[in-house]
């Protein structure tokens, strides 16, 4: 079955969801803590710390040691100038806003830079919606994922959970072709979510379709 050609007709037996995906917990940065003496997990505080050098700027996330509550200071950027600054990246760093701070803690990518290596978890909040329901009886499910932030989770994992498939029964579904991602790539099931990825079911044959239909809506 070739999902990414299909005929205009088949969304009629498609049910369209959307899955929200939102980490709950932080990534944290595996350093060297010089009060412990040892490699400890150092945890966002929800602070950061600005200074000012004449026009640029200095700007930092503040993370404490699990243990011990040494802090550690990531850098969000150094030796900027202050023309080049966003004024509402820079408003929100005056006032700690949280948002501002939640996306910074949630940006793997920018503390594996200073960390080097990292703790992940993949704990998740998950919100489901129709965005188009099938127009007769549903042998198709399509779901489109929405990352508000990176997550560690792969994506046969979350199918697993959410539809009641095992792993393996996915596993057999994908060899024979109906299961894919899309856009496709090698091993795109058992590696984690990307924003806007899709996953596309076919359930014709499945005794109980309507079953994990059910379970992919709200």
């Amino acid at each position: 079955m070739d999902f990414q050609s299909e005929e205009p007709d088949d969304m009629s037996h498609t049910l369209l969801v959307q899955w929200t995906i939102v980490p709950k917990i932080a990534p944290r940065a595996l350093i060297a803590c010089n009060r412990c003496r040892t490699t400890r997990a150092f945890v966002p505080s929800g602070k950061t710390r600005l200074n000012a050098n004449g026009r640029r700027l200095d700007a930092w996330l503040i993370y404490r040691c699990s243990d011990c509550d040494n802090t550690w200071n990531r850098p969000i950027f150094e030796r900027r100038h202050v023309g080049d600054i966003d004024p509402a990246d820079l408003c929100a760093l005056q006032n700690n806003d949280e948002i501002f701070i939640e996306k910074v803690a949630f940006d793997i990518d920018g503390l594996r830079r200073h960390a080097g290596q990292v703790e992940e978890f993949s704990d998740v909040h998950l919100r489901k919606a129709i965005l188009q329901p099938a127009a007769g009886s549903p042998t198709r499910l399509e779901i489109l994922f929405d990352l508000a932030m990176k997550s560690s989770l792969r994506t046969e994992r979350l199918l697993s959970a959410e539809l009641g498939l095992s792993r393996s029964r996915i596993a057999t579904l994908a060899d024979a072709g109906r299961v894919a991602a899309i856009p496709p790539g090698r091993n795109a099931l058992q590696r984690a979510l990307k924003d806007e990825m899709r996953v596309v079911i076919d359930l014709a044959d499945e005794a109980d379709r309507n079953a994990i239909l059910s379970r992919a809506g709200p």
